[in-house]
């Protein structure tokens, strides 16, 4: 694996997925570098999350080349048949790229604290002291320290988002990837979430970004990704792309979002 500073954490070349005769994604490029934050926004049904979800190889692409911090996951097979082929090298990324999903995903029988350590306990086996210490640290990051013994049933929607948060920085990844992460909230829980993912991007770590919230994306982004039809119209520094989009379907999207005037 190469770890040089100038080192892409993510890098997708060409990309090509399909669910049976459904293409979604058709040849798609992205790079995450190091304490950057890529934005991927378009319609529903543009191929976001799914790009997002084989950055860390939760959906199995047909073509193209993925690699993590410059190394190329290996295949085996080819086209609808492609599979990764070393289990190992799978399980040492996805450790790597912490995942932030739409639904929250916490286990309902185990309080925010137990929640949050699972994984580097039982997956990573760290040692029980040390994670417990992080956990909390992470959790009065994201400031619901005061919930840890609390089941998740008696939090918020934004309470427990921000456990899910926690929960992903717990792994302490080398990149964030957020699904959609505040679509499930109502407005005011939503901006709770929403000063969290800010505060992590004034820290300089490395997140890519599915969003409907453009206001989100333009603020924290390095690089926005427009998709639309499972390929990127258009892409960019948020100022261009918010600022002065060239793309008529792009000035037809930030008009329906009300980001365009």
């Amino acid at each position: 694996m190469t770890d040089t500073a100038d080192t892409p954490v993510i890098e997708i070349h060409d990309l090509h997925k399909a669910y049976g005769s459904l293409e979604v994604l058709k040849g798609v490029d992205l790079t995450a570098h190091r304490g950057h934050v890529v934005s991927l926004i378009g319609s529903s049904g543009s191929g976001k999350s799914t790009l997002l979800r084989c950055c860390n190889l939760l959906e199995e692409s047909q073509q193209g080349e993925i690699r993590f911090e410059g190394e190329a996951v290996r295949w085996k097979g080819q086209g609808m048949a492609r599979h990764p082929a070393d289990k190992a090298q799978v399980t040492r990324m996805r450790t790597n790229l912490s995942m932030v999903f739409q639904q929250f995903n916490l286990w309902s029988h185990m309080t925010i604290l137990q929640n949050v350590m699972e994984a580097p306990v039982t997956v990573m086996k760290r040692d029980p002291k040390e994670v417990e210490a992080k956990a909390r640290e992470y959790l009065a990051k994201v400031g619901i320290v005061d919930k840890c013994d609390a089941w998740p049933a008696q939090l918020s929607g934004g309470q427990q988002q921000r456990a899910a948060i926690a929960r992903a920085l717990c792994m302490e990844p080398r990149a964030l990837l957020f699904d959609e992460p505040t679509s499930a909230l109502d407005p005011e829980l939503e901006q709770e979430v929403v000063k969290v993912i800010k505060a992590l991007a004034d820290e300089g770590r490395t997140m890519i970004l599915v969003t409907h919230d453009m206001k989100l994306a333009a603020d924290v982004s390095d690089h926005v990704i427009f998709l639309h039809q499972g390929k990127i119209e258009e892409e960019g520094p948020p100022e261009s792309l918010f600022g002065a989009p060239k793309s008529e379907r792009l000035r037809g999207f930030l008009s329906s979002t009300g980001k365009l005037d």
